[in-house]
């Protein structure tokens, strides 16, 4: 994936948003300054700070810029986002990718230290990282993830499971997924990737749910094949 591109499409559609005037000067002048002198501790400090320059406001997403954003990461969505977020997802796009040890330890220590609105944003991110592969953990620990924003911020409308996770983790999303009344229809590879240790511990499942009188999840028994 292109960052660059990435990075000019998100800017883009945060400048066309109501009322961004003072966002989007905020964030350029933060960017102006990290390029200038990219200090880690700025870096932790804008991502943070972001809700309160640039707002929580829902964003409009125009069918071309959806189409755009598709087209430079496909499966890749911003639909349904707050501001801070696309905001923050866009500010990550502004770390140097020179150093992949340093890169990757920059943006580990905010999933260490993120609060919710953070982890969200920061797990809504990684489709578009740079070195993907360097995800699986977190992506992984997003999935054992007990509050239930994070947990739909990796696992609906977000296409690094399925692109990266091996067929264990894949597996542990999806039964996560019915175990907490998530829509697995938003779920990107839901049925491309089934395969049969999945069939057999949602049989299992089910199997249990019957023997409990209860009934089956909404599309499990699609899976089951």
């Amino acid at each position: 994936m292109n960052i660059a591109q990435m990075s000019q499409t998100l800017f883009y559609l945060i400048e066309q948003q109501p009322d961004s005037e003072k966002a989007v000067s905020y964030l350029r002048q933060q960017a102006d300054a990290f390029q200038a002198n990219p200090q880690v501790a700025v870096f932790y400090r804008v991502f943070t700070a972001m809700p309160r320059f640039v707002g929580k406001r829902m964003i409009e997403v125009p069918a071309d810029m959806a189409f755009a954003i598709e087209r430079i990461r496909p499966g890749f969505t911003v639909t349904d986002w707050t501001l801070d977020r696309l905001a923050r997802v866009w500010w990550l796009l502004q770390l140097p990718i020179d150093d992949q040890t340093y890169y990757v330890k920059t943006i580990s220590e905010l999933f260490k230290a993120g609060e919710l609105n953070e982890l969200v944003a920061l797990y809504s991110s990684l489709p578009v990282l740079a070195f993907p592969e360097s995800w699986r953990f977190q992506a992984t620990e997003g999935i054992r993830n007990n509050i239930a924003d994070v947990q739909s911020a990796i696992m609906l409308h977000n296409p690094y499971p399925a692109d990266y996770f091996d067929e264990a983790a894949w597996n542990q999303l999806i039964l996560k997924a019915f175990f907490t009344d998530k829509d697995v229809t938003q779920i990107i590879g839901l049925h491309e990737r089934k395969n049969a240790r999945l069939a057999q511990t949602l049989a299992d499942y089910a199997a249990e749910r019957r023997a409990a009188g209860r009934s089956l999840p909404t599309h499990l028994e699609e899976l089951l094949g």
